[in-house]
């Protein structure tokens, strides 16, 4: 049987127009499975503005109790795969409502689906809940997060553990590394040097030795889909990355070749930010030994699906220009 059919329905996702919630908003209607996706009012949905009609979508605020209920009580999902949040963006600074959307906003929705039942909730957290470390990153390590965004994921992280043991609920935490593919922020850094590069123009780069754990799009896709039909977890967290340290020099140097480029760039041109570490990666042994699941997309074959589509998207909003 085809994983995406073990999923018990309705399904519900959050925070629909994101990077990732997108491309899963994107499988489900490839595969013609009407779903419902829950987006905020102010959010732009270029990602899914060509499929949106296809879904069954709702406006509101996470953070709004009694909207969230009436779109509960009418959906009354049994999958839910929750993206929504605010602040992962170094824009995004009011404290406010990042606690409002990730942590009253998991809260509201976890209670009110709880009262119909649900089979699975899948809440995503994020690796910037660990801090920064000198060492790969395992779910069981002290958590010292260094941001609002940060410390309301955790927050939230700890909720939907609380939620799952005490109440015999089957919710897991997934928190992704740093994911890339169709569909990523285009301020990103592989989508802005795809652009520079194929354009031939120069960037301003921090240092080489800064270091990331990628992750393609389909991989991820695959994990949420898999984590979705497991029923029985309960509390679980479970990093999402590849697992390898990939630095910068790495990536500028594969995509340069790829695109065939000819701009030369300097390095620590532009200074590090405070995200920029040189040992940024997931420990995946929990998942190997609990799901026996990998990612099967390593990151040269991954940029290059990346390019390949990015030289297509960006044709072809040229062409509807």
């Amino acid at each position: 049987m085809k994983i995406y059919k073990k999923l018990k329905q309705p399904i519900l996702i959050t925070g629909a127009s994101g990077f990732v919630a997108s491309n899963l908003v994107r499988y489900f209607v490839s595969k013609k499975i009407k779903i419902n996706i829950l987006l905020n009012q102010k959010t732009n949905i270029w990602r899914i503005k060509d499929i949106i009609h296809k879904t069954n979508f709702f406006y509101s605020d996470l953070g709004n109790e009694k909207d969230i209920r009436r779109i509960i009580k009418k959906i009354k999902p049994k999958t839910i795969f929750h993206f929504a949040a605010h602040g992962a963006y170094s824009n995004q600074t009011d404290s406010k409502l990042i606690k409002k959307t990730i942590l009253n906003g998991t809260f509201n929705l976890i209670n009110e689906c709880k009262k119909y039942g649900f089979n699975n909730f899948i809440n995503t957290g994020s690796s910037s809940e660990y801090g920064f470390k000198k060492k790969r990153m395992s779910e069981n390590d002290v958590l010292v997060p260094n941001s609002y965004y940060s410390v309301f994921k955790s927050s939230a992280t700890l909720l939907c553990q609380y939620e799952s043991i005490a109440n015999n609920l089957s919710i897991t935490t997934i928190r992704p590394f740093h994911v890339y593919g169709p569909y990523e922020e285009p301020t990103r850094l592989i989508p802005t040097l795809i652009h520079q590069l194929i354009n031939n123009k120069r960037s301003k780069l921090v240092s080489p030795k800064i270091s990331r754990d990628l992750i393609f799009i389909d991989d991820v896709i695959n994990f949420y889909l898999l984590v979705g039909t497991k029923e029985k977890l309960r509390g679980e967290i479970f990093n999402l990355g590849f697992g390898k340290k990939i630095t910068i020099k790495d990536i500028y140097d594969h995509l340069k070749k790829i695109t065939h480029s000819k701009v030369n760039n300097k390095w620590n041109s532009m200074k590090n930010r405070s995200w920029d570490q040189t040992v940024w990666y997931s420990n995946m042994t929990n998942v190997k030994n609990k799901l026996n699941w990998k990612p099967k997309t390593n990151f040269k074959k991954g940029l290059y699906k990346t390019l390949i589509w990015y030289k297509n998207f960006y044709n072809e909003n040229k062409r509807n220009k």
